[in-house]
């Protein structure tokens, strides 16, 4: 028999006693708790099943949320079909019809479920989720504006209006505090958390992010996006281990999830592969500073000038470049090329110190074809492309910083660096196409 919280998990499951939404609350709690409890819910779901094929009404009501709990959302929603009709089946009706993006049928399940007698605040908050991932944002605020009273105060009130600002492209500042306000509330809302964990990743704030996904991620249900991205800042730290156990995760509750079966694949065998992780920073450093751009630095307007006409972009482009490439281009004499060494000292580098490494030219972009905006596309920093946290750090060990850089690029040649996979690869490959443009030999 397993309990937590003096509470006796299989004994809800299976026995006829009252189950409603207080039950329901308990064995989230538990399975927040105790990570393990989720095969003794997936087992006790099982038994009831197999010992009772004729269920009644009651039973399926039961069933079916326990169902919704274990993420088997179209089996949800087969059982609730058939239980009692009450507010609970159309609450959990709505709640698995959401988890399948199915929102207007979810805005149906709750307002069915306010009409039979379920919280009505629980049920307008739902209906504003579900309205905000239609796409129908304004509509959400707009009965966000129309509750009132203690609600207003609730730790789920503050975060579904944090995160319709945010669908509106409010002020990320008020998107924050509104998270923060909701955490404040419910330190365990995982909604919140999550949505403050995502800010600051955006932010590149990484310990902040980390220690907010794993508060949301120690939450139940815990969000499929939470565990990935948790999984993915623990391989950027080299806890492989730890990462396949968050993508293992969500697999239990969905075992056919396209991406958590790829990434843990991915990390299973970086767990079995040795590297010196020390070099690896080192390099990881040395790709940073290869990647600032020369318009960073004060330079003269010849030096400037000249470098812009050569193509050199990055400290990288300089250090591939000896001094007597820079002394044959047009106007560039030994003024601007002391200047340029200088720059180059006060970051440790040299000219001509990865010379060795240029081996056949890149390959130019034909222009010639592109429009204006497409070709002002290339100069953006790689940033605009708004990469997932992988990729992003991928391009940042590649040294990779404009548009124009990833461009030039094969597929091949981003998949040999380290935690860059096909995953991340077709991520790529999707945002530059949605901008015409693709990868070199695709």
């Amino acid at each position: 028999m397993v309990q937590g919280l003096d509470f006796d998990l299989k004994h809800v499951v299976l026995s006829n006693t009252t189950f409603g939404p207080e039950e329901i609350r308990q064995i989230i709690r538990l399975l927040s708790k105790d990570y393990a409890s989720f095969a003794v819910l997936r087992d006790s779901v099982a038994e009831l099943e197999a010992s009772q094929p004729e269920r009644s009404p009651a039973t399926n009501v039961r069933l079916g949320v326990c169902m919704y709990v274990l993420g088997r959302n179209n089996r949800a929603i087969e059982v609730l079909s058939n239980a009692d009709g009450g507010a609970l089946a159309h609450f959990y009706l709505g709640k698995a019809n959401y988890a399948l993006n199915r929102f207007d049928k979810a805005i149906e399940g709750y307002q069915a479920a306010q009409t039979a007698g379920y919280n009505r605040d629980e049920c307008q908050l739902a209906i504003v989720e579900a309205l905000r991932a239609a796409g129908r944002s304004d509509t959400a605020m707009k009965q966000l504006d129309d509750l009132f009273g203690p609600v207003e105060q609730t730790a789920d009130y503050l975060y579904q209006r944090g995160a319709t600002v945010a669908a509106l492209g409010g002020n990320p500042a008020e998107v924050v505090a509104l998270y923060e306000r909701a955490v404040e509330s419910d330190s365990t809302h995982a909604g919140a958390l999550f949505g403050l964990a995502l800010e600051n990743d955006r932010r590149g704030n990484d310990e902040e992010a980390l220690g907010y996904y794993q508060k949301a991620a120690s939450c139940f249900p815990t969000h499929v996006g939470t565990l990935l991205n948790l999984g993915i800042l623990l391989e950027d730290r080299g806890e492989f281990d730890k990462a396949a156990h968050c993508y293992s995760r969500i697999l239990d509750a969905y075992p056919n999830e396209p991406r958590a079966r790829m990434f843990l694949k991915d990390a299973q065998a970086s767990s079995d592969m040795f590297y010196d992780e020390e070099a690896q920073k080192k390099r990881d450093r040395i790709a940073q500073v290869l990647s600032i751009p020369v318009t960073d630095f004060e330079l003269s307007v010849r030096s400037r000038n000249c470098l812009q006409k050569m193509g050199i972009q990055t400290l990288g482009d300089l250090t591939r470049c000896t001094e007597q490439e820079l002394l044959s281009s047009k106007n560039f004499g030994e003024t601007s090329l002391i200047e340029i060494r200088e720059m180059l000292h006060s970051k440790g580098l040299e000219l001509g110190q990865f010379s060795s490494d240029k081996g056949t030219p890149e390959p130019t972009i034909e222009v010639a074809g592109l429009s204006p905006d497409e070709q002002a596309l290339l100069d953006r920093p790689i940033s605009e492309l708004n990469l997932s946290v992988r990729a992003r750090k991928c391009m940042v060990r590649l040294g990779i910083s404009t548009i124009g850089e990833l461009v030039r690029r094969t597929g091949d040649e981003l998949l040999e660096c380290k935690n860059f996979g096909v995953t991340s690869l077709n991520e790529v490959r999707e945002k530059l196409t949605a901008n015409n443009l693709k990868l070199r030999g695709d």
